[in-house]
Order: structure tokens, then C-alpha cells, then sequence
């Protein structure tokens, strides 16, 4: 059974504009379609995730010396197969939100392991260029995106707050969109799952302590 984390990429929960949380329900609508899968998706929404200022990250800390919190989330990221990240759009890139919180790991917790990229608007342009921002980002964090990406405009009138469909006609066309990227995940997910798992399969090392040790000769 593949483990993937559905990351929100947002922590407003004020008005105006409304709704508070349209990301949730974006977050959510994954959720729901990887289950209608088959799979248990399981939501990090960084509201649920205090990491106060001075920026400290995970790999700052003496090895079992991190705040619970930031253990706790370490923990599940190494252990998930892979990742969907939804994002809205903030001037032309992606959320701040979420650049900070996936900050706080290494890119060794995120290594050798897929990820979707969702990203959405209230108005017309579905965060398309956040998504354009989030490949290079994903991918020197080392969870590749699939090609196929989701970009959802209007998205209050797509999904309701608890993720499911707005208007019911149309459930088919947007499941059918959404399978575009999770399916690719997935069969990378299970590919890469398979690989890590053999121990015949060789991996660059860590990255861990000396910034030397990604020099060339």
C-alpha cells in the first residue's frame, strides 16, 4: 500500500476574499480521489504545524534533539512513497506557505520518490504559473513532479468544504482531470517504492553534514 501526504499549501483562514480556505477543499478533493483509489492519502496542513521564528530546520538539529513537531513530520515524510502539493498562487510563484514548511527537511526525507503538483485560484488562471515555479523547487527537493499537472480556476465553484463536487454533473470530467496526474504518481510511486526496496539498487548518498560533498573534483 503506497503512503502519500496531500500538502496544503496555505494557512490564511480569514475574509475577504471568501471562502477562507479555498485550498482546503482542493486538499480534500485529492484526499477523496486517491481513496475512491483505493489508497489512505493522508492531509499535512501546515495550520496544524507551529515552527516560530528564528528559522530553524530539522536537519539544524543534534539527530533526536528536533522539537516533537518537526520529528513527528520528518518521520512521516520519510516514510511516504510520495507526495501531491497543492499550492495557490502568490505573484507569479508559489505559496510562501509551503516553500516554508517543506524548508524544514532535507532533501534526503524527499528523495527517490514522485510528486503531483494542484494548484488554484479563485479566479481564472488556476495558480498555473505557481506550478511553473514548483517543478524546479520539487525537484531539487528530489520528489520529481509527473508531468501531468492540475490547475483549478474558480475552484470555490468546484468543490465544497468538504471536498466534494460542487456540482454533481460534472463530478465525471473533474475525477477524469485529477486521474490525469494521480495515476502517473501512482504508477511512479509503486515503481520507485519497488526500487528502494531492492538492495541490489544503489543511491547517492545523503547530503548531510559538508557542503563539500557536493563539489566537483
Amino acid at each position: 500500500m503506497l503512503d502519500i501526504l496531500v500538502f496544503l499549501g496555505s494557512v490564511r483562514d480569514s475574509t475577504p476574499p471568501k471562502p477562507a480556505r479555498l485550498g482546503h477543499r482542493v486538499a480534500l478533493a485529492c484526499q477523496k480521489r486517491l481513496e475512491e483509489k483505493g489508497l489512505t492519502p493522508s492531509l499535512v496542513d501546515p495550520l496544524d504545524h507551529h515552527h516560530p521564528p528564528p528559522f530553524k530546520p530539522h536537519f539544524a538539529y543534534a539527530s533526536g534533539r528536533a522539537p516533537q513537531d518537526l520529528e513527528d513530520l520528518a518521520g512521516r515524510i520519510e516514510r511516504a512513497d510520495a507526495f501531491v502539493m497543492v499550492s495557490p498562487e502568490y505573484n507569479h510563484g508559489m505559496s510562501p506557505a509551503l516553500a516554508d514548511l517543506l524548508n524544514h527537511f532535507g532533501a534526503s526525507l524527499f528523495a527517490w520518490k514522485p510528486s503531483a503538483i494542484v494548484t488554484y485560484s479563485a479566479g481564472q488562471w488556476g495558480g498555473a504559473r505557481a506550478a511553473m515555479a514548483m517543478r524546479p523547487f520539487l525537484s531539487e527537493l528530489g520528489c520529481l513532479p509527473v508531468s501531468a499537472m492540475v490547475h483549478v480556476p474558480h475552484a470555490q465553484d468546484v468543490w465544497d468544504a468538504e471536498g466534494a463536487h460542487v456540482d454533481p454533473a460534472a463530478a465525471d470530467r473533474w475525477n477524469g482531470y485529477l486521474d490525469r496526474s494521480l495515476d502517473q504518481l501512482i504508477w511512479w510511486a509503486e515503481a520507485a517504492q519497488a526500487r528502494r526496496a531492492d538492495p541490489s539498487a544503489e543511491r547517492t548518498p545523503a547530503f548531510r553534514a559538508r557542503p563539500q560533498d557536493r563539489d566537483a573534483p
